[in-house]
């Protein structure tokens, strides 16, 4: 028999909760990504029950066992219970009863089977009772032994179900599948005929999910089967594969820790900011990281404007030309991150004004720039004969 260890299950908080269920005669499973990856020795952040408890049930028996309830889905079976700070969801058993690609019309159920048939993948629909032991209704446990992100029964279906999960399988193969083996052929395949469904998708949820794939330690053999097999085009037109693997490669010889910003500055695409719903934050740092990587602007130069995002710039360029880290490059950006221009407009008070004073203080800061930073203010106040 299968069973987790986790201090989160343990806990007070934990029993308090599934304790206010059980005691009542009802079901209380954790279910999905904790059980996944308490079993995988993963970080495990969010904490989801399943139970055969009713909404309004789940709400009186949390609030008579002194716990706040906040019903933040109960027309699809879900309550939020807090306790000791830590947010719960808990969401009766389910079954679909109508399905559009996008949402589901579901009836509620007295059997964990029929919830697990709905899930996904076979390694999300594992189970754990209060005390640790799981359940593995459908077969899942082999899965995730192996690494193998594989969709529940028939994988055609449960993408029409909802389109959403061609992009989380891709995503689910980054974080959780094995780097040695390829994709689940039946996915895969299933994946490339339902393509066309993900223009149906909130291009909100889109980006979220792609920001989860790009963050991946290695995500390029999964974007690679994204672009092989059409998905990549509905998600990211223009967008490509092919500098993925090498930049994974460049920022772990940088010591780079992951970041979708970077990955995705190195697959270009159309209108990028528009696809994925970028905030306008995330769009300038995505088009400051594009425009340096294809300016002229030596190491130097990177590390003075950009400050610690140069190493950024520099690992994309290495990308693109594929080639080795260049550790000296680093070196000079990090010299340039420290330094601050010695000249200001105050040094040329009643010289000066205007436009004619922006043009002289671009003109010294372009010099002091190309002679390495070594030129100091009387240096360059001599220079222009000030």
């Amino acid at each position: 028999m299968t069973r987790i260890d986790a201090d989160w299950l343990t806990s007070a908080p934990s029993q308090a909760v599934c304790g206010a269920l059980t005691d009542a005669g009802h079901q209380a499973w954790f279910v999905g990504g904790c059980v996944r990856n308490a079993l995988l020795r993963a970080p495990v952040s969010d904490l989801d029950i399943s139970t055969d408890a009713h909404p309004e049930q789940v709400i009186a028996l949390a609030e008579a066992a002194g716990l706040k309830a906040v019903p933040t889905g109960v027309e699809h079976g879900t309550v939020t219970v807090i306790a000791d700070g830590a947010p719960y969801e808990i969401t009766t058993f389910r079954r679909d009863v109508e399905t559009d690609g996008r949402r589901a019309v579901v009836a509620f159920s007295d059997s964990l089977e029929e919830d697990a048939r709905r899930r996904d993948f076979t390694m999300n629909a594992l189970y754990a009772a209060p005390d640790g032991t799981v359940a593995d209704p459908i077969g899942g446990l082999p899965d995730l032994e192996a690494r193998h992100v594989r969709f529940i029964d028939d994988p055609d279906q449960r993408i029409r179900e909802d389109y959403l999960r061609i992009l989380r399988f891709f995503r689910f193969h980054a974080w959780y599948g094995d780097a040695g083996e390829g994709l689940d052929a039946d996915g895969l395949a299933a994946c490339a005929a339902n393509v066309e469904g993900i223009g149906g998708l909130s291009k909100e949820r889109i980006g979220h999910e792609m920001r989860k794939l790009l963050a991946a330690p290695d995500p390029a053999p999964a974007i690679a089967a994204m672009e092989a097999c059409g998905a990549l085009a509905q998600v990211l037109p223009g967008a490509s594969s092919g500098q993925v693997a090498v930049l994974v490669h460049v920022e772990g010889q940088a010591g780079l820790s992951p970041d979708w910003i970077r990955r995705l500055a190195a697959m270009g695409g159309v209108e990028v900011g528009d696809a994925l719903r970028l905030s306008r934050a995330e769009s300038r740092d995505l088009e400051r990281l594009s425009e340096s990587r294809d300016s002229d602007m030596g190491a130097g130069e990177l590390g003075y404007r950009l400050g610690e995002k140069a190493q950024d710039v520099l690992v994309l360029r290495d990308a693109l030309f594929v080639r080795p880290f260049d550790n000296r490059q680093a070196s000079e950006a990090r010299q340039g991150a420290g330094q601050k221009f010695p000249l200001s407009a105050g040094d040329l008070k009643g010289r000066l004004e205007g436009k004619a004073l922006g043009d002289y203080l671009k003109s010294a800061e372009r010099k002091w720039i190309d002679s390495g930073f070594r030129l100091d203010r009387a240096a360059l106040l001599h220079d222009s004969g000030m």
